[in-house]
């Protein structure tokens, strides 16, 4: 956009003009709109947070699993709260949890490999969120 003297103006600018001709109620519902934008994100970068260290979590318990040996006795989490006796059998042999109640059995390098993957991808969503 150019100015009457011929100078580019920035969009910012071009916006804050726009914002000088608005009455107030108008100017209210775009704050609303900013503010409800701005909750959204705060959200979503919360469930990235949320997320990561889920995932960080369970990358710590594979790597503290891989050390236990062949029938040690240990309790296993069926819920958040719900813990049930259980013996470890094979501890090269892991199920993950890929979302939506889906598991996959998988190797205990795969399952490490799977955590580290979603931790950087969730990372990297996060850090294009603050952008």
């Amino acid at each position: 956009m150019a100015s009457s003297k011929g100078v580019a103006t920035s969009p910012a600018a071009a916006r804050a003009s726009d914002m000088e001709k608005m009455s107030i109620e108008q100017l209210k519902a775009v704050k609303e709109q900013v503010d409800l934008e701005f909750n959204l994100l705060q959200d979503s970068l919360n469930n990235i947070k949320t997320a990561t260290g889920r995932l960080e979590v369970a990358a710590t318990s594979l790597n503290d699993l891989s050390h236990r040996p062949q029938g040690k006795k240990m309790l296993v989490p069926l819920t958040a709260s719900l813990y049930v006796p259980g013996t470890l059998d094979d501890a090269d042999r892991v199920l993950v949890d890929i979302g939506t109640g889906y598991f996959v059995e998988k190797t205990m390098n795969e399952g490490k490999d799977y955590c580290e993957r979603k931790i950087a991808l969730l990372k990297s969503r996060f850090v294009l969120l603050i952008e």
